[in-house]
């Protein structure tokens, strides 16, 4: 069950808090407290925030299927430009302090942050997203084999491709997106060696805007369909929408990520041109860290999603991906490899 000392610290603490947050971010709270005024579940965004159509909004649908089976108030928090490490751990502590449990930092940029404030906070539980450096014993690291699936990314693109050249644009040029890269790049040589992938990094940091300029992505992907590529996978958090667009202005495909970008409503005059999405399902590993506090037991240390416990995987949404018999027996025949250990997929 939930604890009760924290509940105590959130009345008294509302308006000196209410300031602070909107000092190091906006913040959107929503969900029903109890007669005792119990909050649950908190994120803090990444680079791109809400809107995103990928990374955070997936985080969101986490914290919205928390907020409707547990009934306690929820926040969400958004990122301020040009925010230090302190901005961030003072976000975090401010939702702390108001009573949440557990509270998330959504991407790996959270990771001093997240180390800080769950220091200050022990009896709070912390989760972070894509980063795997925590060893704090209140602190779940989410963490996924994106590689998997963006290997899956590369049979498709490379069965789907009728000119043999494909496209990967990666937001920032990090680890991260190395890891999505070097499984698509893999996953397409193994389907096929003739077919050529032009690879390209937005930026070499987020501050630069890699995750959060459609331009960027849209100006990425065209110069790689001047150089033929007809299949175009993106890595790049909100800037993924540049390449989408790009893709479905001169009819080629374009494969999404993280969340299943066919059915986002804000890419829905695109989306006859995505044939399908890389996902982790970030939305499950936030919602499962909300439930094991809300049991009374909260997930610690290294969390990990892959192709055997089906949180990363290819999207069915689009029919015309959906419906291809030899696509689909190609990626099914992979998936199994790649779970029982035959493949081995590089994650740089």
């Amino acid at each position: 069950m939930r604890r009760i000392s924290r509940i105590a610290v959130a009345g008294a603490a509302t308006a000196s808090l209410a300031l602070a947050l909107s000092a190091c971010g906006s913040t959107s709270t929503s969900g029903s407290s109890d007669s005792k005024g119990d909050k649950g579940l908190a994120i803090a965004y990444d680079v791109g925030g809400k809107g995103d159509q990928s990374f955070n909004d997936a985080a969101y649908a986490g914290l919205e299927q928390a907020k409707k089976e547990f009934g306690y108030q929820t926040a969400d928090v958004e990122p301020t430009e040009g925010e230090t490490d302190a901005d961030k751990e003072q976000r975090l502590v401010s939702l702390a302090k108001q009573g949440h449990n557990p509270v998330i930092g959504v991407g790996y940029a959270y990771a001093a942050a997240v180390k800080g404030a769950a220091e200050k906070f022990p009896d709070t539980t912390f989760g972070i997203v894509d980063d795997a450096t925590i060893n704090t014993k209140n602190v779940a690291d989410l963490v996924f084999n994106e590689e998997q699936a963006s290997y899956l990314a590369g049979v498709a693109a490379a069965k789907t491709s009728k000119t043999k050249v494909v496209g990967f644009v990666g937001g920032v040029d990090i680890p991260l997106i190395h890891k999505f890269q070097a499984g698509f790049a893999q996953g397409v040589k193994d389907t096929d060696p003739k077919v050529k992938v032009l690879s390209q990094y937005l930026t070499q940091t987020a501050e630069e805007g890699g995750f959060a300029s459609p331009d960027k992505g849209k100006t990425a992907a065209e110069g790689q369909i001047e150089k033929k590529a007809d299949v175009v996978y993106a890595a790049a958090g909100l800037s993924g929408q540049g390449v989408i667009e790009a893709a479905a202005t001169k009819k080629v495909w374009a494969i999404g990520v993280d969340s299943d970008q066919y059915q986002q409503e804000a890419l829905a005059k695109y989306k006859d041109s995505i044939l399908t999405s890389a996902m982790k399902d970030v939305a499950k590993a936030v919602y499962n860290l909300a439930k094991s506090v809300e049991d009374g037991k909260p997930q610690t240390g290294i969390v990990r999603g892959d192709l055997k416990s089906g949180e990363v995987s290819l999207s069915n949404s689009n029919p015309k991906f959906a419906d291809n018999t030899e696509l689909q027996a190609a990626i099914k025949t992979a998936k199994e490899k790649i779970i029982s250990g035959e493949i081995k997929v590089k994650s740089s």
